[in-house]
């Protein structure tokens, strides 16, 4: 078909087109500049996952961009200033406001100690900005400074140094009416130009307790995306209004010590809780009372849905029929246990799995305190709106769980909802359910419960292995805690496994990684993060400090700039306080997964596809101008 013809087929959209460009010359000026682009290197991505709520572990990774703002202002200033000097111009950067109030308690910001940082800081901005258009960099700018930002950066010595002494102007007037605010407006587009797009593979919620305050970050954040951990979609499905999602997530936030974050976070009281199992346990705290009573709650309520759930397969988590409370064991896995708990106050035997009247009174109060917390709401659709099952970016597929395998290796085919799904067909139907349980006006109540598997089935691409909550909460028997995992955690050691679930999702086996998280890499006992032949990469952060011991480090996130793949090794981070006052930065170790063999410019990634559909476009609307199928405006002089 000629570009004529199919331009002719295509009149109506280029009809829309043409108003934006009414004529030849803003369609040609369009096509140099979006071509231009295509032949600029791609931007940096920044891979992070499972923060669990460790919000100045993650706060600190991300000013500092997994050490790539350290790096670059090491190549500026590596041979000129010492060590102690760039320490502080880093921690500048990534606490600006902070800093600067440490700084002027030690009567260190004059004018002079401004001029010389605000040079170095544009500096560093200038060449984080060399791989952007001079446009995108204005974008990225602080409205109330882009203009003096912009000049600042594209400073230029002439034959008469008019133009250092113009600048010199202004960087002088910034320091007699308000440095600080341009200090901190230009740290801010630092950090911005240093990543492109950030990606979060998973679980932001549980174990620390201010997921809420890495959410309220991440709102703010200039492009991103986040794929769904188990951990996320436990609070998904409590604000969508199932029971079960809302006990655990109580239970969770209890067994952590985190109530912050119902309590401060999400204005959700637990007061009604508290009082019902002060009643229960009048020998305990209130807080250990009330995990008491939640775990209770909780394994009754999993109990109904697995029992009206027969598809999920999970018969064998029903474990409170099996209790024999007269001598105080469980029989679990054919074994004899002695019990941890020995009261179970509101348990009939006769009818396990049934609330009290009292129970029922609690769960719709806590489903209410959830249903309303408009923080909570706010969050779960920033959620939804970012967030997904799976994506696929620039040749890479990120996922945080599994892809559920059999015994041999093969997709697994699971049956719900009546039908069989496997590879990236279970994907994307629980991607479809898990927004229908929100979004639907009609509360389903398989959805609803859909999502509790999603967060713990024994097959659920988010989870992958028998959970073993019950044993773990009644018995101390160790023997009895192994949570057996889909075949899938061993497969992913095999590159041929890797390569066919890469083709599943559309990927060229042969380039194209898998970027998972869930699983901390125990480095001390000898695990790698890359896997299948450099096919795979695990990034589970590490940053809740709970693992640090099984793993020996913090965790790893990934850098993926034009130049190739890094992973980050990250040491724990200690305070915010400690990196002010001593300028510490996480130390992280740099190990490079692959060098591109040519350096990746913007038209090999995704954006570059759709610039270059964009361009075949304008070529259309240019063809059609120039044969007289639409007529263009006349160019005014």
């Amino acid at each position: 078909m000629s570009a004529l013809s199919m331009a002719e087929k295509n009149k109506k959209y280029l009809r829309l087109l043409a108003e934006k460009y009414p004529t030849e010359r803003s369609v040609t000026r369009e096509i140099i500049n979006l071509n231009a682009i295509l032949n600029l290197p791609k931007g940096t991505e920044h891979f992070m996952s499972d923060l669990h709520g460790e919000y100045e572990a993650f706060c600190h990774i991300l000013n500092n961009c997994s050490g790539v703002i350290r790096e670059k202002v090491e190549r500026l200033y590596g041979d000129s200033l010492s060590h102690e000097e760039i320490k502080q111009i880093c921690t500048l950067i990534y606490y600006p406001a902070e800093k600067l109030r440490l700084l002027r308690q030690e009567g260190v910001t004059d004018a002079q100690w401004y001029r010389v940082t605000l040079g170095r800081m544009l500096e560093i901005a200038r060449m984080l900005s060399s791989k952007y258009t001079r446009s995108k960099v204005r974008k990225a700018m602080p409205k109330d400074y882009a203009y003096i930002i912009d000049e600042l950066l594209h400073a230029q010595k002439d034959e008469d140094d008019n133009q250092v002494r113009y600048h010199e102007s202004i960087l002088d007037t910034i320091i007699s009416i308000d440095a600080d605010d341009f200090v901190i407006s230009l740290a801010g587009l630092i950090k911005r130009l240093a990543v492109d797009r950030l990606h979060i593979v998973g679980d932001i919620f549980d174990r620390g307790d201010s997921p809420d305050k890495i959410l309220d970050l991440l709102l703010g954040h200039h492009s991103l995306d986040i794929e769904w951990g188990n951990h996320d979609i436990l609070w998904m499905g409590a604000a969508c209004g199932s029971e079960v999602c809302v006990a655990a997530a109580v239970r969770n936030c209890l067994h952590y010590d985190c109530v912050r974050t119902l309590e401060s976070g999400y204005g959700i009281s637990l007061r009604r809780l508290a009082l019902f199992a002060e009643k229960l346990y009048p020998d305990r705290p209130p807080m250990k009372a009330a995990l008491a009573a939640i775990t209770v709650i909780m394994f009754k309520l999993e109990g109904e849905l697995i029992l009206r759930n027969p598809d999920f397969g999970m018969e064998n988590r029903l474990m409170l029929d099996k209790l024999d409370l007269e001598s105080g064991t469980v029989e679990l896995e054919g074994k004899t246990c002695p019990l941890n708990e020995r009261s179970f106050p509101t348990l009939d035997p006769a009818a396990p799995y049934a609330l009290t009247e009292g129970e029922r009174e609690v769960v719709d109060d806590l489903c209410a305190a959830f249903s309303e917390s408009r923080k909570l709401r706010k969050h779960i659709e920033f959620l939804y709106n970012k967030g997904g099952m799976y994506r696929v970016y620039n040749g890479n597929l990120l996922y945080h769980g599994c892809v559920p395998l059999d015994g041999n290796g093969d997709f697994l085919s699971i049956s719900l909802f009546g039908k069989k799904y496997s590879g990236k067909a279970l994907f994307d139907m629980a991607d479809e359910k898990a927004r229908s349980a929100y979004f639907s006006k009609r509360k389903s109540r398989e959805e609803l419960d859909f999502m509790w598997y999603l967060r713990c089935g024994d097959d659920s691409p988010l989870n992958g292995r028998r959970t073993k909550a019950f044993e773990r909460a009644y018995t101390d028997d160790r023997s009895v805690w192994y949570e057996e995992k889909n075949p899938y955690y061993r497969y992913y050691y095999d590159e041929a496994v890797c390569r066919r679930i890469l083709s599943e999702f559309g990927l060229d086996s042969e380039y194209s990684h898998i970027i998972n998280g869930h699983t901390p890499v125990r480095t001390v006992k000898g695990e790698l993060p890359v896997r299948a032949g450099g096919r795979l990469l695990v990034i589970d952060g590490g940053f809740c400090k709970s693992y640090h011991a099984a793993t020996g480090i913090a965790g790893y996130t990934l850098i993926y700039n034009s130049h190739g793949l890094r992973l980050k090794a990250h040491r724990p981070f200690k305070s915010v306080g400690e990196a002010l006052r001593e300028n510490r930065d996480i130390h992280s170790g740099s190990e490079i997964v692959e060098t591109e063999r040519r350096r990746v410019m913007v038209y090999a990634t995704d954006d570059g596809d759709a610039l270059q559909n964009e361009i075949a476009d304008l070529c259309m609307l240019l063809e059609l101008y120039r044969k007289g199928g639409l007529t263009p405006e006349v160019e005014k002089e």
